[in-house]
């Protein structure tokens, strides 16, 4: 992958050094393609092809008590991950689900892993432990064919054991490997088919009765808590500080490290108690507001200011001129924040040089990779755990509260947990980017479309490509200096891109006199992308009637990383308050082979419903470095007298390899929702969230 490349598949952190220093690590055998690139929020990764131990033992090890631990450095962070690999291995042994011991996220103890991140779990991680546990099985027979002197061609297993049809004998998997590790190679292992059934939530029972230890609830032998003060605004330099007040208090430790002044304390209020006591002022610059951003982005290119052409045929201008329908329209989408419902965590332990985090996060393996950079300790002295973490969406691919919590524990000689406030978190995490997008195009009388010519400021090129067919387009990504820290959040920038060419796509249609639904199947030859399409607008009753007076509908669809979604809406507006209101959703999903359906389902109807918060109310206010709404009663996320009725269709393609379900759902309920809009309103938003604009008209 060219360094050109990676610069325009990521404008996340502020320069190629941060990026670097952020993220660590290696490329994996598993984890190469261009939108992991984007998605871990980089711009380079140079330590190239790391790759996959070959040996059962690395990825599973069955005890004598006949417990299976099976290893992987993804991690569990409410997408059910830990319940899709335990699926996976327990159907290829054959044996119980509840048998298994699932370690993850722990860089002690699993394979190197770039991350959780990019929907590749399912399409990558999946069909390796598959191929761990069917070369595991293939030992359990020769295993047991030696002691039997039988054909292990003619054994099978189940339930723990294998089994002789012949002689009708048995023994268990733990009775043969006598807890030693198998260490045969699992080489050239082939996956026969797809898994396909509904397994419950591993562990779901201690998520909601409270069992469930999160970072948060950890605690170590003598350990501290601890706060960091934080700048009184973004790029803030300090010019006094005085911690005489909070040193006096009892129990309570200041550490001034560089840049970093924490405190630590017996207790979590002693520790905020000694925050609120250190007196600092702070030197600070004008910085642009969310009023000014849109022009502030356009007028501060990343580098020449040229943008990197991700797409570009025939000629836009001769497609243009020869078009009897022409368009051009602009759109925004705004800073919104992950609200993850765990803020940022960590427990740090340092025993001599090894030092132990506990700590929330998508990339383990990279989160060593900065403690160990931050502390100047190779990387073996280094070890992450990750709990089972409550969501990320993108957002915990850093370690800087890792880092934070570390710090205060070197300084202080004992463990320390650092947890931050939910305030913290709306400010000093990273924002999915703001964008402009621009479009000009142009149909022809039959409504095919015959140009195309797009301009992404900022927000990203995930999504990016036009998925309808036109003879002239061009397409280019522009990248931005943000004045706002900014990086992956789920789908990418595949909802502002979409949001963008589906809205588009309804108005050029009526340009052209044609029904929305009509005019994009006039214009995609995509077959899985046309079946989606029409298995929601059937379901949905598309063109039957007008849904009513100060109610309309609207239809959108879309294409990511190996997904295929189209969603259809039903909303009503409040003639008063004129309050919008999604009355109802039906969503046709295809990922290839369906793994687990109940799973997927949950998955689709997640990612849509946290859709509808950034299409209608979430947005970032801030002003001169600080952030005016950094608190969920202030900042908008969809609540329970939100939900609309919600009907999904999942559409099974066994003959296709299985892809990720995480992100590309997504990307289709914005604009669904801003074309029912106009249909209701005849109002065109051309900018997310929308229900401020429509309360103003």
């Amino acid at each position: 992958m060219s360094d050109a490349l990676l610069d325009q598949l990521a404008a996340f952190t502020p320069d190629r050094r941060s990026f670097l220093k952020v993220l660590g690590g290696g490329l994996t055998f598993l984890l190469t393609t261009e939108a992991d690139a984007q998605e871990s929020g980089g711009k380079g990764h140079h330590r190239r092809g790391r790759p996959l131990p070959e040996n059962i033992s690395a990825w599973l090890h069955i005890g004598e008590d006949n417990t299976i631990t099976v290893f992987t450095g993804k991690v569990e962070v409410g997408q059910n991950a830990r319940t899709a690999l335990t699926q996976a291995v327990s159907e290829e042994l054959h044996t119980a689900p509840q048998a298994i011991q699932l370690v993850m996220g722990d860089t002690d103890r699993t394979p190197f892993d770039m991350g959780t991140f990019g929907s590749r779990t399912t399409p990558t991680m999946a069909p390796q432990l598959r191929r761990a546990a069917i070369a595991a099985r293939e030992a359990l027979f020769d295993l047991a064919a030696r002691q039997w002197k039988a054909e292990a061609s003619r054994l099978e297993a189940a339930d723990g054991c294998v089994r002789n049809p012949a002689t009708g004998t048995k023994v268990t998997f733990g009775e043969l490997t006598k807890g030693q590790n198998l260490v045969q190679s699992i080489g050239m292992v082939k996956v026969d088919g797809p898994l396909s059934r509904s397994l419950a939530k591993v562990d779901g029972r201690d998520f909601v009765t409270g069992k469930h230890r999160f970072t948060a609830d950890l605690k170590r032998p003598g350990m501290l808590y601890g706060g960091i003060l934080r700048p009184s605004a973004f790029h803030a330099t300090i010019s006094s500080l005085d911690t005489s007040a909070a040193e006096k208090l009892p129990g309570v430790h200041v550490v001034h490290d560089g840049q970093l002044i924490g405190v630590t304390a017996p207790d979590a209020s002693a520790a905020t108690r000694a925050l609120a006591a250190i007196r600092a002022t702070w030197k600070t610059e004008p910085q642009p507001s969310d009023k000014t951003i849109f022009e502030y982005l356009k007028a501060n290119p990343e580098g020449n200011g040229g943008g990197e052409v991700v797409r570009t045929s025939g000629s836009v201008a001769t497609g243009m001129d020869d078009a009897a329908h022409r368009l051009s329209a602009t759109y925004a989408v705004s800073y919104i924040a992950h609200v993850p419902l765990e803020p940022r965590a960590a427990v740090a332990e340092w025993k001599g040089s090894k030092l132990t985090v506990w700590t929330g996060t998508q990339r383990p393996f990279g989160v060593r990779s900065e403690l160990a950079e931050a502390f100047h300790l190779p990387e073996e002295s280094v070890r992450v755990l990750v709990p089972d973490t409550g969501s990320a969406y993108g957002g915990k691919h850093t370690g800087e509260c890792a880092v934070e919590a570390a710090t205060l524990a070197k300084a202080v000689g004992r463990p320390v947990k650092l947890v931050w406030t939910r305030e913290e978190e709306f400010t000093w995490a990273y924002f999915r980017p703001a964008g402009v997008i621009e479009i000009r195009s142009a149909a022809g009388k039959d409504g095919k479309l015959a140009a195309w010519e797009f301009h992404n400021y900022n927000s990203g090129a995930s999504g990016i490509t036009m998925p309808y067919d036109v003879p002239h387009q061009r397409i280019v990504y522009h990248p931005a200096r943000s004045p706002l820290r900014q990086g992956s959040y789920r789908g990418l920038a595949s909802t502002a891109n979409n949001f963008a060419r589906e809205s588009h796509m309804d108005d050029l249609a009526r340009a052209a006199g044609f029904d929305p639904l009509e005019f994009r199947l006039k214009n995609l030859t995509d077959q899985r992308l046309r079946a989606v399409l029409t298995a929601a607008a059937e379901r949905f009753g598309w063109g039957r009637a007008k849904v009513g007076a100060n109610r309309g509908a609207g239809l959108a669809c879309g294409t990511e990383k190996g997904g295929y979604v189209a969603t259809c809406a039903e909303i009503s507006v409040d003639p008063q308050t004129r309050n919008v209101k999604v009355e109802r959703v039906v969503t046709a999903f295809e990922c290839g082979a369906i793994v687990n359906p109940d799973q997927l389902k949950n998955q689709v109807e997640g990612a849509g419903l946290m859709g509808l918060g950034g299409a209608l109310f979430e947005a970032i206010q801030f002003e001169d470095g600080k952030i005016l709404n950094p608190k969920l009663s202030k900042y908008r996320v969809p609540r329970f007298e939100d939900l609309p009725v919600l009907e999904t269709i999942l559409l099974n393609r066994r003959d296709l390899d299985s892809s990720g379900a995480g992100e590309t759902p997504i990307m289709a309920i914005g604009p669904a929702i801003g074309n029912a809009i106009y249909d209701a309103l005849q109002i065109r938003v051309r900018a997310l969230p929308m229900a401020p604009h429509i309360a103003h008209t």
